[in-house]
């Protein structure tokens, strides 16, 4: 029963797509494992959705009647789910549309006004899920079984324009490579709307030739899909992407996709409905997506852009071409063949970004009655863990809870403890795996609401089917799609287990959200940490910094790894359990600076940051790299070297050697230029003043620009360029003073807790008044600053 909670329960192979329309007609398309034949299946299912009364479908009359009594054409049925759950009502009917139509007009009589949107409802009233969910979830059937991601046929196009909006300019080039891994460009013959819709049309012939299951870009909901869909419009060109010569791009609801440009009820009256595209019988995947999961765990990526990922992860060649993206239309007029190499070298990052960080979300989609694509850019606890439960309920015939706002209670929040602060040497990383939801098995915590336990069991389930997943993964040839399914299972896994603790505490946003639980836990988790510390602190290390994840301590010298090793095991052993510590590296030294921000520097190899104090999106990049240098000396105990490098990068900015793109900030407009202006007399923003001086009259929210601080107080707009190479052409008229103040300010002020109050004045004295009685660095030394002690325990009542 727990698997078919999991995995549902129809094995049926091979699925890659799944199409469901209102009327209850649905389209899967299966792809064959081992022989790769693609085949559709026309199925018929019956729409439903849930109601916490049959009241607003009374007016039927005899058209409403019992499941049990056999369902006929044109009637609508009902099953009352067992349980005390308040949407105990599954109703069905022939078609969705109809059957939300029939509620909406009796919910219209009840109250007396109109009733639009089965939303208007509330969460509690009535569910109605998208009509592909409806399918999957009532036929126990999931994406991806028996098939190996490199199974699929995966294709991924970028666009190439003259300019970034759609209203006034054109696609040029199209950038293509094929599931079999050849690239080539499609480029239109002219300057006019007939060369342009010609190159949208071959662009469409060439996906339907090849006929991918997947078709991916980086940032493709974000800009390649609006640009070409509006395009396409003011062309007159029907983007068939789909397949069967089904209907073009639809809309879709999202968190972060293209601006529709219809209001969002409740919200700001500039605040624009988001949605992405979606096509029959083919999955879209933006590899940003699996970019910002990534990032978001593992926090060590320079950014989110695909060429800057693409080199931090070894996915760019040495001789990978590189041109502004301001410049690239320019550049095509004159050298067309470079322009060719440098979209084609995009096409085949975003494929190996898809391949390298989106097995997660391939995982997911073998688990989850959502559409691949869904899951892609879902969060874990309402976007995965939400549909499982959904799924279970119905499989049981269980009436659902419904959402509760909660009765007051606060959510306690995860533990966190900040020992020392500073430089400390010989470290050693103690990792707790997946505390919180260990604990919740440990002791049976999950959420009242829940009686049949599905929270638990699925967290029971996939902690041990993914310690499992590891052992194949590691078993198998480095390299080999076994190896990569099994990582790519345990990594989507170890994506929901870690996500269970936070859909308890999310009140009034999970349907099982259960915030006593959660405290619950957050009190366990409090124990158990104290427990670990205070045995470490006992054995003489000396502690640094503990949360949920891990411990970080220095230990005395002398002591070798199995030294290091032997007190984690010793410790690990004392803990309850299900609760597991593991040895999790070593370093040669920390800069311990605030809880989470910290700067490891390993035995070998290169700085390793966290937090955003030493990596944020939005810090210039002068400063960041500035920041780097001084760690390595820091961290190596070098405070002349500090110095050193703190007076060179003074001296560029006042000899005008750093190129402006170094001192901007890469910031989000989250105010419409109406919205700024109504607040403009009061407060100036940067941001927004860098915009109205470049004659920007409009600008969507969410859109990213670079800034900068010029002289004479104007602000300084540069565009968001795909690499820098041209960095030395822009004119370097930045306020030199105000990021000399910006340096001492702000970046150098990370490293006030590695030293005495008068190194630091000294390292971070303006090299520009020198005086006569500076003191001697020779003897200066990083420092550690002991804070706290671990805490002991309450004695027992």
């Amino acid at each position: 029963m727990e698997d078919e909670w999991l995995w549902g329960w129809d094995a049926t192979p091979g699925i890659v797509s799944v199409w469901a329309e209102p009327d209850g007609r649905a389209y899967v398309w299966r792809r064959i494992p081992k022989t790769g034949e693609l085949v559709r299946e026309d199925v018929r299912f019956r729409p439903w959705l849930l109601l916490a009364s049959l009241e607003d479908l009374a007016h039927l009359g005899s058209r409403l009647r019992p499941e049990s009594e056999g369902a006929s054409r044109y009637q609508v049925t009902w099953q009352e789910l067992e349980g005390p759950g308040a949407l105990r009502y599954l109703v069905r009917g022939d078609d969705g549309r109809a059957l939300a139509s029939a509620v909406l007009e009796g919910a219209s009589r009840r109250l007396g006004r109109p009733v639009g949107h089965m939303k208007e409802l509330g969460a509690n009233a009535s569910l109605m899920l998208p009509p592909e969910e409806q399918y999957l979830v009532t036929s126990g059937r999931t994406y991806f079984r028996d098939l190996a991601f490199d199974e699929l046929r995966r294709m991924q196009f970028d666009l190439e324009t003259t300019g970034l909006d759609p209203a006034h300019h054109r696609v040029f080039l199209v950038a293509l490579r094929s599931p079999d891994g050849e690239t080539e460009t499609l480029e239109a013959q002219g300057d006019d709307d007939s060369a342009e819709a010609d190159l949208l049309y071959h662009l469409v012939e060439r996906v339907r030739a090849w006929d991918p299951d997947v078709i991916e870009n980086h940032n493709l909901h974000g800009f390649d899909l609006p640009f070409l869909a509006r395009r396409a419009k003011h062309l007159g060109v029907s983007l068939a992407l789909g397949r069967g010569g089904a209907p073009g791009l639809r809309h879709r609801p999202s968190a972060r996709g293209a601006a529709l440009g219809r209001p969002v009820p409740g919200a700001p009256p500039d605040a624009m409905r988001r949605a992405r595209y979606t096509v029959p019988g083919r999955e879209l995947i933006d590899t940003l997506d699996a970019v910002l999961r990534h990032d978001f765990s593992t926090r060590d990526l320079p950014g989110h852009g695909l060429k800057a990922v693409a080199r931090h992860l070894g996915l760019a060649g040495p001789e990978r071409e590189h041109i502004p993206g301001a410049r690239v239309y320019e550049v095509f007029r004159t050298d067309p063949a470079r322009v060719r190499r440098y979209a084609k070298d995009d096409v085949t990052e975003a494929a190996g970004l898809a391949r390298l960080l989106g097995g997660a979300a391939f995982a997911l989609a073998r688990m989850a009655p959502r559409r691949y694509e869904r899951l892609a850019d879902a969060g874990a606890a309402t976007g995965v863990l939400d549909p499982l439960l959904v799924r279970a309920y119905l499989r049981q015939g269980a009436a659902l809870p419904a959402h509760e706002e909660g009765d007051g209670t606060s959510h306690s929040g995860a533990a966190l403890h900040l020992f020392a602060s500073g430089v400390a040497r010989r470290i050693v990383k103690a990792d707790v795996a997946s505390l919180y939801p260990s604990l919740m098995r440990q002791y049976r915590i999950g959420p009242k609401r829940d009686r049949l336990g599905v929270l638990l069991a699925l967290v029971d389930r996939l902690v041990d089917q993914r310690l499992a997943a590891k052992g194949r993964a590691r078993a198998a040839a480095a390299g080999s799609p076994e190896r990569f399914t099994n990582e790519a299972l345990s990594a989507a896994m170890k994506l929901v287990v870690n996500s269970a603790y936070g859909y308890l505490g999310a009140v009034g946003l999970t349907r099982f959200s259960d915030v006593h639980a959660a405290n619950e836990v957050t009190r366990q988790g409090r124990a158990v940490l104290g427990l670990l510390c205070r045995e470490l602190a006992r054995r003489g290390v000396t502690l640094l910094e503990a949360d949920t994840d891990g411990v970080y301590f220095s230990v005395p010298e002398g002591w070798e790894e199995v030294d290091e090793r032997r007190v984690v095991s010793e410790v690990a052993a004392l803990l309850p359990p299900r609760v597991r510590l593991e040895f999790d590296g070593r370093y040669a030294a920390m800069l311990s600076h605030e809880p989470k921000n910290y700067a490891l520097q390993p035995y070998a190899g290169p700085l390793v940051l966290r937090g955003v104090a030493f990596r944020s999106s939005r810090a210039e990049p002068f400063g960041e790299a500035f920041l780097r240098r001084a760690l390595s000396c820091l961290l190596a105990g070098d405070v002349q070297g500090i110095r050193d490098v703190y007076v060179s990068t003074v001296m560029a900015l006042r000899r005008r050697q750093v190129p402006t793109p170094e001192v901007c900030a890469q910031v989000r407009l989250t105010k419409t230029r109406a919205q700024y202006l109504a607040i403009r007399s009061r407060r100036r923003e940067l941001p927004y003043e860098a915009m109205l001086a470049n004659g920007q009259q409009d600008w969507p929210m969410g859109e990213q620009v670079r800034v900068y601080r010029a002289t004479g107080s104007r602000a300084g707009l540069l565009p968001m360029p795909e690499a820098d190479d041209a960095a030395a052409s822009w004119p370097r008229d930045y306020d030199v003073e105000y990021y000399v103040r910006l340096l001492r300010e702000t970046f150098a002020a990370r490293l006030v807790r590695a030293l005495a109050p008068g190194d630091f004045r000294t390292v971070f004295d303006d090299p520009g008044q020198p005086s006569l009685f500076t003191p001697s660095l020779a003897d200066a030394k990083p420092i550690l600053t002991v804070l706290t002690a671990p805490e002991e325990p309450e004695p027992s009542a």
